[in-house]
Protein backbone atom coordinates (compact mmCIF):
# COMPACT_ATOMS: atom_id res chain seq x y z
CA UNK A 1 0.00 0.00 0.00
CA UNK A 2 2.95 2.42 -0.97
CA UNK A 3 4.95 3.89 -3.57
CA UNK A 4 7.83 1.88 -4.39
CA UNK A 5 10.25 5.38 -3.73
CA UNK A 6 12.53 5.01 -1.25
CA UNK A 7 10.28 7.51 1.32
CA UNK A 8 7.12 5.78 0.58
CA UNK A 9 5.50 2.35 1.62
CA UNK A 10 2.13 0.63 1.01
CA UNK A 11 -0.15 -2.24 1.94
CA UNK A 12 -3.09 -4.21 1.04
CA UNK A 13 -5.24 -5.08 3.73
CA UNK A 14 -6.14 -6.80 4.85
CA UNK A 15 -8.58 -8.55 7.18
CA UNK A 16 -9.78 -11.03 8.95
CA UNK A 17 -12.19 -12.28 10.76
CA UNK A 18 -12.15 -11.45 14.56
CA UNK A 19 -14.48 -14.06 16.10
CA UNK A 20 -13.15 -17.53 16.61
CA UNK A 21 -13.61 -19.40 12.65
CA UNK A 22 -13.35 -22.77 13.91
CA UNK A 23 -17.06 -23.24 11.97
CA UNK A 24 -18.64 -20.49 9.70
CA UNK A 25 -21.64 -19.21 11.31
CA UNK A 26 -24.91 -20.33 9.94
CA UNK A 27 -25.68 -16.94 8.81
CA UNK A 28 -23.15 -17.15 6.48
CA UNK A 29 -23.86 -20.25 5.25
CA UNK A 30 -27.21 -20.55 4.97
CA UNK A 31 -28.88 -18.54 1.64
CA UNK A 32 -32.06 -17.70 0.98
CA UNK A 33 -34.47 -19.80 -1.11
CA UNK A 34 -35.28 -17.04 -3.84
CA UNK A 35 -31.56 -16.65 -3.73
CA UNK A 36 -28.98 -14.15 -2.28
CA UNK A 37 -29.43 -13.65 1.38
CA UNK A 38 -29.96 -10.21 3.13
CA UNK A 39 -27.40 -10.88 5.30
CA UNK A 40 -24.95 -12.01 2.51
CA UNK A 41 -25.72 -8.94 0.80
CA UNK A 42 -24.91 -7.10 4.05
CA UNK A 43 -21.54 -9.03 4.24
CA UNK A 44 -20.81 -8.11 0.36
CA UNK A 45 -21.43 -4.45 0.98
CA UNK A 46 -19.46 -4.17 4.07
CA UNK A 47 -16.80 -5.65 1.94
CA UNK A 48 -16.65 -3.22 -0.36
CA UNK A 49 -17.23 -0.10 1.74
CA UNK A 50 -14.34 -1.53 3.92
CA UNK A 51 -12.30 -2.22 1.29
CA UNK A 52 -12.76 1.36 -0.48
CA UNK A 53 -11.83 3.26 2.74
CA UNK A 54 -9.14 1.27 3.06
CA UNK A 55 -7.58 1.88 -0.44
CA UNK A 56 -8.58 5.37 -0.17
CA UNK A 57 -7.19 6.37 3.24
CA UNK A 58 -3.69 4.11 2.24
CA UNK A 59 -3.15 5.60 -1.46
CA UNK A 60 -4.28 9.12 -0.94
CA UNK A 61 -1.21 8.89 1.97
CA UNK A 62 1.30 7.75 -1.19
CA UNK A 63 -0.20 10.44 -3.28
CA UNK A 64 -0.15 13.25 -0.88
CA UNK A 65 3.27 12.15 0.06
CA UNK A 66 4.52 12.14 -3.78
CA UNK A 67 2.74 15.78 -4.32
CA UNK A 68 3.79 17.61 -1.50
CA UNK A 69 7.43 17.12 -1.08
CA UNK A 70 7.52 13.63 1.05
CA UNK A 71 5.38 15.35 3.88
CA UNK A 72 4.01 12.42 5.25
CA UNK A 73 7.36 10.35 4.88
CA UNK A 74 7.43 6.55 4.42
CA UNK A 75 6.82 6.13 8.68
CA UNK A 76 3.57 8.09 7.66
CA UNK A 77 2.59 5.95 5.11
CA UNK A 78 3.17 3.00 6.71
CA UNK A 79 1.02 4.24 10.47
CA UNK A 80 -1.94 5.33 7.78
CA UNK A 81 -2.20 1.59 6.13
CA UNK A 82 -2.11 0.13 9.76
CA UNK A 83 -4.56 2.35 11.23
CA UNK A 84 -6.81 1.74 8.73
CA UNK A 85 -7.13 -1.74 9.03
CA UNK A 86 -7.31 -1.90 12.42
CA UNK A 87 -9.85 0.92 13.00
CA UNK A 88 -12.02 -1.37 9.87
CA UNK A 89 -11.13 -4.47 11.70
CA UNK A 90 -13.27 -3.18 14.60
CA UNK A 91 -15.92 -1.35 12.40
CA UNK A 92 -17.31 -4.25 10.22
CA UNK A 93 -15.07 -7.49 11.17
CA UNK A 94 -18.20 -8.59 12.97
CA UNK A 95 -19.93 -8.35 9.69
CA UNK A 96 -18.05 -9.71 6.88
CA UNK A 97 -15.12 -10.74 8.58
CA UNK A 98 -13.19 -7.76 7.44
CA UNK A 99 -11.38 -9.49 4.68
CA UNK A 100 -11.00 -6.57 2.36
CA UNK A 101 -7.84 -8.65 0.23
CA UNK A 102 -9.45 -11.61 -2.09
CA UNK A 103 -5.83 -13.30 -0.83
CA UNK A 104 -7.54 -13.59 3.03
CA UNK A 105 -10.54 -14.79 1.50
CA UNK A 106 -9.48 -17.65 -0.53
CA UNK A 107 -6.42 -18.84 2.00
CA UNK A 108 -9.43 -18.91 4.81
CA UNK A 109 -11.29 -21.23 2.07
CA UNK A 110 -8.51 -23.48 1.28
CA UNK A 111 -8.69 -24.07 4.95
CA UNK A 112 -11.75 -24.67 5.13
CA UNK A 113 -12.95 -21.50 7.46
CA UNK A 114 -14.97 -19.77 4.47
CA UNK A 115 -17.31 -21.76 1.67
CA UNK A 116 -15.78 -21.54 -1.53
CA UNK A 117 -19.11 -21.02 -3.09
CA UNK A 118 -18.79 -16.68 -1.46
CA UNK A 119 -15.35 -16.47 -3.06
CA UNK A 120 -15.89 -15.20 -6.38
CA UNK A 121 -18.70 -12.06 -4.27
CA UNK A 122 -16.29 -11.18 -1.85
CA UNK A 123 -13.59 -11.09 -4.14
CA UNK A 124 -15.68 -9.28 -6.68
CA UNK A 125 -16.66 -6.77 -4.16
CA UNK A 126 -13.32 -5.97 -2.55
CA UNK A 127 -12.04 -5.30 -6.34
CA UNK A 128 -14.90 -2.61 -7.01
CA UNK A 129 -14.32 -1.26 -3.74
CA UNK A 130 -10.37 -0.72 -4.76
CA UNK A 131 -11.61 0.73 -8.27
CA UNK A 132 -13.80 2.88 -6.89
CA UNK A 133 -11.42 4.09 -4.32
CA UNK A 134 -8.31 4.33 -7.31
CA UNK A 135 -10.71 6.28 -9.07
CA UNK A 136 -12.12 8.93 -6.51
CA UNK A 137 -8.21 9.88 -5.81
CA UNK A 138 -7.80 10.35 -9.76
CA UNK A 139 -10.75 12.65 -9.62
CA UNK A 140 -9.43 14.80 -6.70
CA UNK A 141 -5.76 14.88 -7.69
CA UNK A 142 -5.89 15.48 -11.50
CA UNK A 143 -3.55 17.56 -13.60
CA UNK A 144 0.45 17.70 -12.02
CA UNK A 145 -1.08 16.38 -9.34
CA UNK A 146 -2.21 13.15 -10.85
CA UNK A 147 0.06 10.27 -9.28
CA UNK A 148 0.02 6.73 -9.78
CA UNK A 149 -1.00 4.94 -6.08
CA UNK A 150 -1.00 1.63 -7.66
CA UNK A 151 2.32 -0.50 -6.65
CA UNK A 152 4.87 -1.59 -9.24
CA UNK A 153 8.63 -3.63 -8.16
CA UNK A 154 11.54 -1.09 -7.97
CA UNK A 155 13.90 -3.78 -8.19
CA UNK A 156 14.04 -6.69 -10.12
CA UNK A 157 10.32 -8.85 -10.39
CA UNK A 158 11.58 -11.85 -8.57
CA UNK A 159 13.05 -9.55 -5.55
CA UNK A 160 9.68 -7.86 -5.13
CA UNK A 161 7.95 -11.40 -6.00
CA UNK A 162 9.96 -12.92 -2.92
CA UNK A 163 9.04 -10.08 -1.08
CA UNK A 164 5.57 -10.06 -1.41
CA UNK A 165 5.03 -13.84 -0.93
CA UNK A 166 7.41 -13.37 2.63
CA UNK A 167 5.07 -10.58 3.82
CA UNK A 168 1.89 -11.91 2.98
CA UNK A 169 2.92 -15.02 4.59
CA UNK A 170 3.79 -13.80 8.15
CA UNK A 171 0.46 -11.34 7.67
CA UNK A 172 -1.74 -14.63 7.14
CA UNK A 173 0.24 -16.09 9.65
CA UNK A 174 -0.75 -13.32 12.17
CA UNK A 175 -4.29 -13.01 10.79
CA UNK A 176 -4.71 -16.86 11.44
CA UNK A 177 -3.15 -16.92 14.96
CA UNK A 178 -5.20 -13.95 16.32
CA UNK A 179 -8.44 -14.46 14.34
CA UNK A 180 -9.19 -18.21 13.63
CA UNK A 181 -7.15 -19.43 17.25
CA UNK A 182 -9.73 -19.78 20.22
CA UNK A 183 -6.93 -19.52 22.64
CA UNK A 184 -5.81 -16.35 21.23
CA UNK A 185 -7.13 -12.85 22.59
CA UNK A 186 -9.54 -12.37 20.11
CA UNK A 187 -10.19 -8.33 21.02
CA UNK A 188 -7.05 -7.42 19.62
CA UNK A 189 -6.87 -9.06 16.56
CA UNK A 190 -7.43 -5.48 14.81
CA UNK A 191 -4.62 -4.12 16.94
CA UNK A 192 -2.13 -7.03 15.72
CA UNK A 193 -3.58 -7.49 12.29
CA UNK A 194 -2.77 -3.59 12.08
CA UNK A 195 0.36 -3.60 13.35
CA UNK A 196 2.03 -6.51 11.28
CA UNK A 197 0.55 -4.01 8.02
CA UNK A 198 2.36 -1.14 9.13
CA UNK A 199 5.84 -3.24 9.99
CA UNK A 200 5.34 -4.78 6.56
CA UNK A 201 5.37 -1.43 4.73
CA UNK A 202 7.97 0.13 6.46
CA UNK A 203 10.32 -2.89 5.10
CA UNK A 204 8.60 -3.45 2.15
CA UNK A 205 7.24 -0.69 0.98
CA UNK A 206 10.27 0.77 -1.12
CA UNK A 207 10.96 -2.92 -2.66
CA UNK A 208 7.82 -4.10 -3.84
CA UNK A 209 5.14 -1.33 -2.93
CA UNK A 210 4.18 -3.79 -0.17
CA UNK A 211 0.72 -4.38 -1.40
CA UNK A 212 -0.22 -8.38 0.12
CA UNK A 213 -3.31 -7.99 -1.55
CA UNK A 214 -4.41 -8.46 -5.17
CA UNK A 215 -7.42 -5.81 -5.00
CA UNK A 216 -5.24 -3.26 -3.40
CA UNK A 217 -3.11 -3.56 -6.84
CA UNK A 218 -5.29 -4.12 -9.33
CA UNK A 219 -7.90 -1.26 -8.71
CA UNK A 220 -5.00 1.67 -9.01
CA UNK A 221 -3.86 -0.55 -12.24
CA UNK A 222 -7.05 -0.74 -14.06
CA UNK A 223 -7.72 2.93 -13.13
CA UNK A 224 -4.53 4.31 -14.16
CA UNK A 225 -3.94 1.88 -16.96
CA UNK A 226 -0.46 0.74 -15.57
CA UNK A 227 0.06 -3.06 -15.37
CA UNK A 228 3.88 -3.30 -15.37
CA UNK A 229 4.73 -6.27 -12.86
CA UNK A 230 0.98 -6.65 -12.18
CA UNK A 231 1.26 -10.57 -12.48
CA UNK A 232 3.63 -10.46 -9.26
CA UNK A 233 0.57 -9.37 -6.91
CA UNK A 234 -1.99 -11.31 -8.82
CA UNK A 235 0.23 -14.65 -7.68
CA UNK A 236 2.72 -13.89 -4.86
CA UNK A 237 0.26 -12.94 -2.23
CA UNK A 238 -2.42 -15.73 -3.03
CA UNK A 239 0.82 -17.90 -2.61
CA UNK A 240 1.66 -16.35 0.52
CA UNK A 241 -1.33 -15.97 2.07
CA UNK A 242 -2.07 -19.60 1.38
CA UNK A 243 1.10 -20.79 3.05
CA UNK A 244 1.19 -18.74 6.09
CA UNK A 245 -2.53 -20.16 6.57
CA UNK A 246 -1.34 -24.12 6.12
CA UNK A 247 1.80 -22.99 8.19
CA UNK A 248 -0.04 -21.93 10.77
CA UNK A 249 -2.84 -24.74 10.75
CA UNK A 250 -0.10 -27.42 11.55
CA UNK A 251 1.03 -26.07 14.76
CA UNK A 252 -1.78 -24.81 15.88
CA UNK A 253 -2.77 -28.36 17.10
CA UNK A 254 -2.01 -29.79 20.43
CA UNK A 255 -2.71 -32.24 22.90
CA UNK A 256 -2.67 -30.41 25.92
CA UNK A 257 -6.12 -29.75 27.14
CA UNK A 258 -7.81 -26.52 26.42
CA UNK A 259 -8.84 -26.00 29.97
CA UNK A 260 -4.84 -25.79 30.59
CA UNK A 261 -3.57 -24.20 27.71
CA UNK A 262 -5.90 -21.06 28.15
CA UNK A 263 -4.85 -21.25 31.97
CA UNK A 264 -1.28 -20.56 30.86
CA UNK A 265 -0.95 -19.07 27.54
CA UNK A 266 -2.77 -15.70 27.79
CA UNK A 267 -1.39 -12.70 30.44
CA UNK A 268 -4.99 -11.62 30.47
CA UNK A 269 -6.24 -14.60 31.98
CA UNK A 270 -3.69 -16.15 33.62
CA UNK A 271 -3.68 -12.83 35.90
CA UNK A 272 -7.30 -13.54 36.81
CA UNK A 273 -5.91 -17.23 38.15
CA UNK A 274 -5.48 -18.22 42.08
CA UNK A 275 -1.97 -19.00 43.01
Amino acid sequence: MAENSGSNGNHGEISLNVKDCDSIPQSVSKQSSSGISVAFMQKLIAEVFGTYFLIFAGCAAVVVNSDFDKVVTLPGISIVWGLAVMVLVYSVGHISGAHFNPAVTVAFATCKRFPWKQVPAYVSSQILGSTLAAGTLRLLFDGKQDVFAGTHPAGSDIQSFVVEFIITFYLMFVISGVATDNRAIGELAGLAVGATVLLNVMFAGPISGASMNPARSLGPAIVWNQYKGIWIYLTAPFLGAISGALVYNTIRFTDKPLREITKSGSFLKSRNCPT
